[in-house]
């Protein structure tokens, strides 16, 4: 798994082909391990905005591009820097493509990588000295089964394979690889603290029924799509009501974080609108996903109907974790007022909360195309009434 220069060169010159056509004209670059060029460009391809200061390094080496799908981003593997502390010894049971073991190194004294494919390890060794980080000692082996020689452990990170034969994502912790679960009790025994990464597919109480002494989940999306649930599990926790961290980078790089508990979001009263007033908001994918529709009326604002997940507010609260509208008009839904709609809406984005009609639907009766600089949400308010509230950005 070599980068010899000629096949940087080659990399370079075909980053934007066709892949199945450079295999096909392989006999044209005797000197090039084909397959292998072809990997790293189709790789490059993917990380290009998922890794971009690893794409930035052309002596980096991928393995796999399935390894390239399933590794955080940086700007996750980032947010997880704060989750730790200098001077500890991390163990990353699931090292991957290298991505969090790099960026932990950054901030702890040692790196424990632990890695069950040979190329990977090969990979990860190569790309560790690459970004200088000597703090990581790469160990090939199943997770498990390496525990035995691993001592003197602060922190262990673990991200369960979640594929399985022929591919298949799986999504049932005890189903992946490892079974974080069955293998919890000992973890604990070795070291105070757990940083599980898992699926934004995961149900979260759920989840937290198989990993007992959680005391804290953070929710992690990219532009507003949710990556994964990081869960924190720590020795010598009975029950407890684990801190809920709802976070987002936007398009423009803004972090945006909203803090609850579960116990909070089930006690809390949610301020309910008589009206929808002068602003609407759409929390983003980590509260959405977090299940925080109560507590984040906190903010100030107030919700339009116990299921539908929009709120509004009289003045603009700037700092509302999500996006934000101004309020143009309120009409009551009816097929008469659907008909009529394009002739003064033609085109507009339509987002749907808590409606009888999907999009699709939507769109095909009022003849409304999408895109533009309006923004219709059809949605129910706290009487009831089927309504679409006509917006703008502020």
């Amino acid at each position: 798994m070599k980068l010899t220069e000629v096949t940087k060169q080659f990399i370079r010159e075909h980053a934007g082909e066709d892949p199945v056509r450079l295999l096909l004209s392989a006999s044209r670059y005797p000197e090039i391990d084909m397959p292998f060029a072809i990997e790293q460009i189709r790789v490059r391809k993917q990380i290009r905005e998922k890794l971009p200061s690893w794409y930035q390094q052309e002596d980096l080496v991928f393995p796999s591009k399935i390894a390239a799908e399933q590794c955080s981003s940086e700007a996750t593997a980032l947010y997880k820097q704060q989750l730790v502390e200098e001077g500890q010894h991390l163990c990353d049971l699931t090292g991957g493509l290298g991505i969090d073991s790099y960026s932990f190194s950054r901030k702890v004294r040692q790196v424990t990588y632990i890695e069950r494919f040979p190329e990977y390890c090969e990979a990860a060794r190569q790309n560790f000295t690459t970004l200088q980080a000597g703090n990581i000692t790469v160990k090939n082996g199943d997770a498990a089964a390496c525990l035995n020689e691993i001592e003197d452990v602060d922190v262990f990170y673990v991200d369960p394979a979640r594929r399985a034969e022929g591919n298949k994502r799986i999504f049932a912790l005890q189903d992946c690889e490892p079974n974080l679960p069955e293998l919890l009790p000992l973890l604990l025994q070795k070291a105070p603290k757990i940083i599980a990464k898992l699926s934004p597919m995961a149900d979260i109480r759920m989840t937290l029924d198989l990993l007992p002494g959680t005391t804290a989940i953070h929710v992690l999306s990219v532009k507003n799509d949710c990556k994964e649930l990081l869960f924190v599990i720590e020795r010598g926790v009975g029950e407890s009501d684990p801190a809920v961290y709802c976070w987002n980078r936007s398009a423009a790089g803004e972090k945006e974080l909203f803090q609850t508990s579960l116990q909070r979001e089930k006690e809390c009263v949610p301020v309910l609108a008589q009206e929808v007033k002068n602003y609407l908001y759409e929390p983003n994918t980590s509260i959405l996903k977090s299940g925080a529709f109560k507590s984040i009326t906190q903010t100030g604002v107030e919700k339009l109907h116990p299921h539908s997940h929009l709120y509004t507010s009289r003045n603009f609260i700037a700092d509302f974790p999500g996006r934000k509208f101004l309020v143009q008009e309120v009409t009551p839904f009816t097929g008469k007022t659907a008909q009529g709609l394009s002739k003064t809406i033609p085109q507009a984005h339509i987002t749907v909360r808590n409606f009888p009609l999907p999009v699709k639907e939507l769109r095909k009766r009022t003849r409304i195309t999408d895109g533009g600089e309006v923004y219709l949400f059809a949605t129910t308010l706290k009487q009831g009434e089927k309504v679409l509230i006509r917006c703008t950005k502020p």
